[in-house]
């Protein structure tokens, strides 16, 4: 398996210069800033990730002051009251993206935003201290207990509001098996996922970077 420098080596060579890969490198927020951000925000993230998803981010983003007007500023309480025949009304709304099953999806993580504030104090409690050693498993509980949080929409959530994590994009699935990590990888396996998320751990204690850096210079070595 390659080292981490030579993968850094690497990316900095395809970038331009070290300083140049430094540049694109994500940063990411402590426990306390993550902590202190507003369930609203976890909630219009999650949405905005949702409808990114095989769509044109551009035009989501063009959009997304019409989301926030038609979903209540994405408070957590108000939208997990939305009504069927509301959420039907969404669905003609010229302001957004009328896609109803991702409209209703919205309804769903409202309540499960709330459902982990009952048992958290708030979701940004949740998010911030899940162990992110253990980011794969975070996935898995956004796939499972939220609405199309699955593939890449939970992950990309989490890497927007400032969580450390990795990316499984078909650059870093690439140099995963150009760099002799592993063969194979199905983003349907949680056998693959924990093998990976053993990989980006090892490669976070030789560099002392985060996963979120880390997964970037991979990216950059293809």
């Amino acid at each position: 398996m390659t080292s981490f420098q030579t993968l850094y080596d690497l990316a900095a060579i395809n970038k331009g210069s070290p300083a140049m890969l430094e540049q694109v490198l994500p940063s990411t927020a402590t426990p306390k800033e993550l902590s202190k951000i507003t369930d609203d925000r976890y909630l219009s993230m999650m949405t905005r990730c949702i409808f990114r998803a095989g769509f044109v981010w551009r035009i989501i983003d063009y959009k997304w002051p019409g989301f926030e007007n038609a979903f209540a500023n994405f408070n957590p309480l108000a939208v997990a009251h939305f009504s069927d025949e509301r959420l039907e009304q969404l669905a003609q709304d010229p302001t957004i993206v009328r896609h109803f099953t991702k409209i209703v999806a919205v309804r769903n993580n409202a309540v499960y935003v709330l459902d982990q504030q009952r048992r958290h104090g708030s979701f940004a409690a949740f998010i911030a201290d899940w162990p992110t050693e253990d980011i794969v498993g975070l996935w898995l509980e956004l796939k499972k207990q939220g609405s199309r949080l699955g593939g890449n929409s939970g992950p990309m959530m989490l890497r927007s509001m400032g969580k450390d994590t990795f990316l499984i994009t078909k650059d870093v699935c690439d140099a995963l098996v150009h760099h002799g990590f592993i063969d194979k990888f199905s983003v349907n396996s949680q056998r693959d996922l924990r093998r990976v998320q053993d990989i980006f751990n090892s490669l976070c204690e030789q560099s002392g970077r985060s996963l979120s850096e880390v997964s970037r210079i991979l990216a950059c070595t293809v």
